[in-house]
């Protein structure tokens, strides 16, 4: 039976790695379903990412491709299953229900283990699709009493990424760096602009022409993570702050779906605080 995998290459860049990439697979008899690759001459780094098929043994295939390569090189080989999620949110309810909708629907490449909140609110929206809720409250605690509160209970899920889904809390460092690289935000607003909160009180008050939405990579500096997707609508002069809120919730669910797709299907290379994305 033959394996399929995604083959994900991140290193200095060099002359003819294409070509002795390529060649590892052809000498193992694997055939290239697809392949893409991006070299980031600023900083003379290169990105590929190939999926292959064809019976073979992915140690054997890690070796072959660790000796050609530049020490520095990272290699991963990834068989595409399908990944597991836990979405948090808060009280607004577009982007979870989006999500819901597209795993339903089987548009999402991805099985939601658990929705955590800090708020009831959303509790009747997630049963509906038979996804357990974990309510924990944030009243009268600090937030370092109630992060733990939540590590507890990830610790008991199996899952790859956190998504959050308008999660509306800070999470501080410690929160972050227990699941670096593996959390997903979605801001409402395009970044690096009208970073924090109310950022379609400070578009309006800025009088700016278009609005947006950014899913990033989550790290200990507010809304500043690795980008993942962007889009933008335009608006005008007649649109009060809450006419641009009510226009960027869409544009916030679709951002985030996208972000979503490309990360589970391991399409995004992390370098520095940007991203690669094929």
């Amino acid at each position: 039976m033959e394996n399929r995998a995604r083959v994900l290459i991140d290193c200095s860049d060099e002359k003819g790695l294409v070509c002795n990439i390529t060649k590892v697979f052809f000498d193992l008899d694997l055939n290239i379903d697809h392949n893409r690759e991006f070299v980031d001459k600023d900083n003379s780094k290169f990105f590929m990412r190939t999926v292959v098929t064809g019976k073979f043994n992915t140690e054997e295939l890690f070796k072959s491709l660790k000796s050609i390569t530049p020490q520095d090189a990272k290699i991963k080989i990834i068989e595409p299953k399908r990944k597991k999620i836990v979405i948090m949110a808060t009280r607004e309810s577009h982007c979870l229900g989006d999500i819901l909708i597209r795993w339903e629907s089987g548009e999402l490449d991805a099985d939601i283990e658990a929705v955590v909140a800090n708020h009831k609110d959303l509790q009747s929206l997630t049963h509906r699709f038979n996804i357990p809720f974990n309510y924990i409250s944030a009243e009268n605690i600090s937030r370092e009493e109630h992060e733990q509160k939540v590590l507890l209970l990830l610790k008991d899920i199996d899952f790859d990424y956190i998504v959050l889904a308008k999660y509306m809390r800070i999470l501080s460092n410690d929160f972050v760096e227990n699941y670096r690289w593996r959390i997903i935000n979605i801001h409402h607003s395009f970044l690096p602009a009208f970073i924090g909160a109310n950022p379609y009180k400070q578009a309006h008050s800025r009088g700016v022409k278009i609005i947006g939405a950014t899913a990033h990579f989550v790290t200990s500096n507010l809304d500043e993570g690795p980008i993942i997707s962007q889009d933008v609508i335009p608006v005008n002069h007649y649109y009060k702050w809450r006419d641009m809120q009510k226009a960027g919730k869409d544009v916030e669910k679709i951002v985030l779906s996208k972000a979503l797709a490309l990360v589970l299907n391991d399409r995004v290379f992390i370098h520095k605080n940007k991203t690669v994305v094929f």
